[in-house]
């Protein structure tokens, strides 16, 4: 079967993190084209759980202010891989620190998925955290130190998704993600 090949990359503007490319193609049929994306080092997100007294589980969220949208957005802790050579759930921990003052020891992997493959190759890394314990917040920028936490029903949060109130995709992902690994966790009684 024949393939896409990348004939040339240019590298047309870089600032912080991120590297605007413009790149010359050839499809499997032999034609030439040229498309131009934002290559990221990606980022990471986590879903803080924890039980309260009924039993049922509570999701830990931070609304923020997002300047690209002009809104505020509720969504999981996240951030850039913007730290040479951490490990991706490191990075995950480290923004739930700094976003909502909790950490965990108990992390498990939800998988990754492409933010939007059209325009950058930006790849989340996301993560459950169960079993939180407060420790120091530690916030960064304008954006964060407005940011409030707000403690969720994880069925509510999941209502807000359907409804619309939640459209954040790394929280959307995140949260079905861990809602189906909880699910399959309770019914083999782990």
């Amino acid at each position: 079967m024949a393939h896409f090949e990348r004939i040339s990359r240019t590298v047309l503007h870089e600032w912080v993190l991120w590297r605007l490319v413009q790149s010359r193609f050839r499809s499997p049929r032999g034609e030439e084209f040229v498309r131009t994306y934002v290559e990221s080092p990606g980022a990471t997100g986590i879903v803080p759980i924890r039980i309260n007294a009924h039993n049922q589980y509570e999701v830990v969220m931070v609304r923020q202010y997002r300047p690209a949208v002009d809104a505020y957005c509720l969504e999981i802790p996240a951030g850039m891989r913007d730290v040479a050579g951490e490990d991706p759930q490191d990075t995950a921990l480290r923004e739930l620190q700094e976003e909502t003052g909790f950490t965990s020891t108990d992390v498990r992997p939800l998988g990754q998925f492409l933010q939007s493959p059209g325009i950058s190759n930006a790849e989340v890394q996301i993560y459950l955290a169960v079993g939180l314990t407060e420790v120091a917040m530690e916030r960064h920028g304008p954006e964060e130190d407005d940011m409030t936490v707000e403690v969720l029903l994880l069925d509510e949060a999941l209502r807000m998704i359907d409804t619309g109130e939640i459209i954040n995709a790394m929280a959307v992902v995140g949260l079905l993600r861990a809602d189906r690994l909880l699910r399959a966790e309770s019914a083999f009684g782990k």
